[in-house]
């Protein structure tokens, strides 16, 4: 399989093979209880979750089939300078190909573009790589959550500078 692939703003075409994307890889990781994000009303509609004012969603697309995404938007009860970084997720098939990296550019320059200045993310113990991703692009762990994005299945929060 070739490792080329097209990063892209949803569509509505795209909702519901990117709530199998989420609803695949969030049990990986065993965040399918209740407090995870995998229960959000979007999930279904994504498009139209992410047509709001300063938000974003992309699609990694790859010969033709939606292998993961990642967005922006503004965190719920936050500040209006704070975004977050959401439902960033990835099939295993688009992991180890520069997807991450490229899908993080991407969000993060979306972020920008909107006026935020900076940018949190919740995550949780076992999702390494995406950690260290997070990392690797100045993102630092902070000790507790912000906003009330309502995944109190999470225990990860990291918040960078934009």
């Amino acid at each position: 399989m070739p490792s080329s692939f097209l990063i892209r703003p949803i569509e509505p075409r795209d909702d519901a093979a990117m709530a199998a994307v989420i609803r695949s890889v969030m049990p990986e990781f065993g965040a399918d209880g209740p407090g995870f994000a995998i229960h959000d009303p979007e999930v279904d509609g994504m498009s139209a979750a992410y047509a709001q004012p300063r938000s974003a969603y992309f699609v990694i697309e790859r010969e033709g089939i939606v292998m993961g995404g990642g967005g922006v938007a503004p965190l719920v009860d936050g500040e209006p300078d704070v975004c977050e970084l959401r439902k960033m997720y990835f099939l295993p098939q688009a992991r180890g190909i520069g997807a991450g990296q490229a899908m993080m550019q991407r969000c993060l320059d979306a972020a920008r573009g909107f006026g935020f200045r900076r940018c949190y993310l919740e995550t949780l113990t076992g999702m390494d790589a995406a950690q260290a991703l997070y990392k690797r692009n100045g993102f630092q762990m902070i000790c507790s959550a912000m906003g009330g994005t309502g995944h109190h299945g999470c225990d990860r929060y990291y918040l960078r500078e934009l």
